[in-house]
């Protein structure tokens, strides 16, 4: 016979000094629960005897409160499924006004919250940043990813992990994916280091914000990239730092601008392999100027290796930290654009006389990283699948890069600029007459395409409006009739373009 689950035991208040029946109790307390949400359609209730043992009372006032539920249609049973919560009751019922002793305690008591936290709620949720779909930004080819091997590694690990690994980990994460890290790093990236420095954390904004703690106080001037990554701004300015922004044009950030504006700055955030959003490399004179300028000026560098697995026109490049001899880089990197964004892992390279530092910090804020997770990945990268999977996609992405730029120039001839193609997982468009592009993504928004507007990356009064379009989640098939739907965007504003080459 199958045996049923039983389910979550909710909070009821059964006191038997009451005069109130025990049933009438227990009936209150489900209603109420199911009244506010708390309990949902669907949602399986505990049985009758479990229900008892846990409150401490006999079956019948139990079962005489489930008769008056199922009577009502709170609750509903079937033979084999046990009993859950009504799945008829409307989707709004339930929805009750606060107990005036709420009302009362919030209009009479102060509720401070951080002037921080309020800067971030009025930035909001953009239409362009909801959804999937054509031409989103940060989105890999999921349908690629090799989803037998990662879930024949899961199982193995769901088999085979010892008792220990449900304790607490290392604050600097498991010592196996460390050294695998390291090794990859050394090899592929050109960063010089060994798994003592290597801390695992859930994702390039984790490392930044252990490394703004570690590394900056409240007032802290910051180089930033002008334009640059808006969650990177987010990161520092909760730590109390003044940002700096430091134009970036063809050879990257512009390290004699940034000294001019402010020599002595505490940091520079920097993503020097594939600058986002405008996707240019930092050049070799820039690099050692800026490793030049952090020595003499005694400042750090928050090195963020972003999506520099994926060049198409050339190998590599290697990272800064491979070339500091001062230790003054801070290196990041995350597994989100190549393998999954789910996953949440990453990672941190800190310079041997600051690991003590960033291990304090971590205890702090959370202890440390989850295990499992570490050890499959480690596996997947010891078994070289990490490598082919990136070898697989750069011909993939290479590809919709490819198609993305021809039908770009297909349908807008010289009416528009491609940028930043030449690595990474998406590209800038800017057009000769300009385009106000928050309110055109808004638009596309409604046409499932998922642009991000050029001018939102900017921490200053924008320099230049335009597009980044991601192709990485893009199927070739799809981009013509996704460019082609832009363009009948753009010509209903009242956009004129040139003639194209299809034309």
């Amino acid at each position: 016979m199958k045996r049923v689950p039983s389910g979550i035991v909710p909070i009821l208040a059964v006191d038997r000094r009451l005069p109130k029946p025990l049933q009438n109790q227990i009936y209150d307390g489900y209603r109420a629960a199911i009244v506010e949400r708390r309990l949902r359609s669907g949602q399986r209730v505990p049985s009758t005897r479990v229900l008892a043992t846990e409150l401490g009372v006999s079956r019948i006032p139990v079962l005489n409160a489930y008769a008056q539920l199922l009577a009502e249609g709170y609750l509903e049973s079937r033979i084999g499924s046990g009993t859950v919560v009504s799945r008829s009751l409307p989707e709004q019922f339930g929805v009750s006004k606060p107990s005036r002793a709420h009302v009362t305690a919030t209009r009479s008591r102060p509720r401070p919250i951080s002037k921080n936290s309020v800067n971030l709620q009025a930035i909001g949720v953009v239409p362009w940043a909801l959804h999937q779909g054509a031409f989103g930004v940060g989105q890999i080819a999921f349908d690629a990813f090799p989803s037998r091997v990662w879930s024949r590694l899961v199982v193995r690990h769901s088999r085979n992990s010892p008792t220990s690994d449900l304790h607490y980990g290392q604050a600097m994460g498991m010592r196996d994916l460390r050294e695998a890290i390291a090794s990859y790093l050394g090899t592929a990236r050109g960063v010089r280091c060994d798994a003592q420095q290597i801390m695992i954390v859930s994702g390039s904004q984790q490392a930044l914000e252990i490394s703004a703690r570690v590394l900056l106080d409240p007032g802290s001037r910051v180089w930033i990239e002008e334009p640059g990554y808006q969650l990177a701004r987010h990161v520092l300015a909760m730590n109390g730092a003044q940002m700096i922004p430091v134009p970036v044009d063809e050879e990257g950030m512009d390290v004699a601008a940034g000294i001019e504006r402010y020599r002595y700055a505490r940091a520079a955030s920097v993503t020097p392999s594939h600058q986002y959003p405008l996707g240019v490399t930092m050049s070799a004179a820039r690099r050692l100027q800026l490793l030049e300028w952090a020595e003499s000026s005694g400042s750090w560098i928050f090195e963020d290796d972003y999506d520099s697995e994926y060049r198409y026109e050339s190998r590599p490049i290697a990272s800064l930290q491979g070339l500091d001899s001062n230790s003054r880089v801070i290196y990041i990197g995350t597994f989100s654009k190549v393998l999954f964004p789910s996953l949440r892992l990453g990672y941190v390279v800190i310079p041997p006389d600051l690991v003590d530092h960033f291990v304090a910090v971590r205890r702090a804020m959370d202890l440390g990283p989850a295990t499992f997770l570490q050890s499959v990945l480690a596996d997947f990268i010891r078994e070289g699948h990490f490598s082919r999977h990136i070898r697989r996609m750069r011909i993939l992405y290479a590809e919709r890069r490819n198609v993305l730029v021809k039908c770009l120039k297909q349908e807008f001839g010289s009416s528009v600029q491609v940028r930043g193609g030449e690595a990474g997982m998406h590209l800038v468009i800017t057009f000769s007459k300009g385009v106000p592009d928050r309110e055109l993504t808004r638009i596309a928004a409604h046409q499932n395409l998922w642009l991000l507007p050029l001018s939102t990356c900017y921490f200053g009064k924008p320099a230049s409006e335009g597009l980044i379009m991601g192709f990485g989640s893009t199927p070739v098939q799809e981009i013509p009739k996704g460019v082609r739907k832009l363009r009948n965007l753009l010509r209903a504003s009242g956009q004129e373009f040139a003639a194209s080459e299809s034309e």
